[in-house]
């Protein structure tokens, strides 16, 4: 077993929502190590929908704050990470047997641009009828309107890495392939400390720290099994959402569709695999499928497949041959009276949720849920809990003004 050093804080996962507590933390002064089992981003972070948005659908019910916050998050990595997030022009066709009448998406994007300052950035128009037929082959019989607004697209992966790059030019360490083993209170008069044991490269290493982030995903509250607190967990359910990568191209932008079987939204969007030119390809997802079993063995199934593909056979006369699938897991906390009602996703609150294992002082802290738009808030938040467990430090440097490059 090898010593290592004392942290102020060790953060368990290097998912968005590990490396933004990083950023944070060394960005306000202090000392931090991120623990990451496998590579950067090799979770949920590299399979989402790679959008930073609002959350247009989360209007429905009654979520305004977090469109709120994630609008501002956007302009925020539009402002700091002009590499890695971009502006796209996202389309919402309306037909005759849609659920949403177009006086009601109006009315949705008018709130929609008004909680996002009413800028530039958030207007939205009308597509007049005689450019319909440039729209990618979308279907237009039946067609009443289509709407265009703007949104933002990034990658996900490129997106961690980057912020985690930050966090190291702040002082912040990673260790990659470090599986954590546990941690326990420190005797000796330092219970206020942990004792932290972790394997690397076969070895088994140790290090202390004032306070632990839990911030591993799916993997949460298993990793709080592992620790020595009288913490509880929080009641999640594991969600998996399915994505296909098709051929083809979509010139227009990113359409915002729904399933015709049950009025989901579902995304098409302009992408590329890699050594390959943008737009190159055909994102679509996502799905909403409930997951029980190891996180690690999560992967497409062919009902979600055939899911997806029924959607944009609906929309586009097109059917694109599938080159890839992925999938990923999204952590939803669980209220008490939600748990006989696992397949309302859409109602479901999408606000992150900070469990602690005491409200005053707290020395460990879950992170259960998040959204990759809001990582640098949700990062914010959680150092703002855990100020009362920290010492006094200068900042160094804040997070609402720090540039994101692309890292390799």
């Amino acid at each position: 077993m090898t010593e290592n050093t004392s942290y102020d804080l060790v953060i368990i996962g290097g998912g968005i929502h590990g490396v933004g507590v990083a950023q944070a933390a060394a960005a306000a002064g202090y000392h931090v190590l991120v623990l990451e089992q496998g590579e950067l981003a090799s979770g949920t972070s590299s399979r989402s929908s790679k959008l930073i948005h609002g959350g247009l659908r989360y209007l429905e019910h009654g979520q305004f704050a977090l469109v709120r916050e994630c609008l501002h998050e956007r302009a925020l990595l539009l402002k700091n990470a002009p590499e890695l997030v971009h502006l796209q022009p996202f389309l919402i066709p309306v037909y005759a047997d849609s659920v949403r009448s177009p006086w009601l998406l109006r009315a949705g994007l008018t709130l929609y641009s008004l909680l996002g300052g009413a800028g530039r950035d958030t207007r939205f128009r009308r597509v007049p009828r005689h450019q319909w037929t440039a729209l990618d082959g979308l279907k237009t019989t039946g067609l009443k309107t289509v709407f265009q607004y703007q949104d933002a697209q990034t990658d996900d992966a490129a997106l961690t890495r980057a912020v985690m790059a930050s966090a190291q030019t702040l002082g912040a360490q990673l260790k990659t392939q470090a599986t954590f083993i546990s941690a326990s209170s420190l005797g000796d008069g330092q219970k206020d400390h942990w004792q932290i044991r972790y394997r690397q490269d076969e070895q088994e290493h140790t290090c202390t720290a004032k306070v632990i982030v839990n911030a591993a995903g799916p993997w949460a509250n298993e990793v709080l099994t592992r620790i020595a607190t009288t913490a509880k967990p929080v009641v999640v359910e594991l969600v998996q959402g399915t994505h296909l990568v098709l051929e083809g191209k979509l010139e227009q932008g990113i359409y915002y569709l729904q399933s015709p079987r049950d009025q989901r939204p579902v995304f098409a969007i302009p992408w590329q695999l890699a050594g390959e030119a943008a737009g190159s390809a055909i994102l679509l997802g996502t799905t909403e499928t409930h997951f029980t079993g190891n996180p690690a063995e999560v992967h497409p199934l062919p009902a979600e497949q055939e899911y997806l593909l029924e959607t944009y056979r609906y929309y586009f006369s097109a059917t694109p041959k599938v080159r890839t699938a992925f999938a990923g897991l999204r952590v939803l906390p669980m209220a008490e009276d939600q748990t006989e009602n696992k397949n309302q996703y859409a109602a479901r609150q999408r606000e992150t949720v900070l469990q602690t294992d005491c409200p005053d002082f707290p020395r460990l802290l879950t992170i259960y849920g998040g959204k990759l738009t809001a990582y640098r808030a949700t990062a914010e938040k959680v150092m703002h809990k855990l100020q009362n467990s920290l010492p006094d430090k200068a900042p160094v440097a804040d997070t609402r003004t720090l540039p994101l490059g692309r890292s390799v």
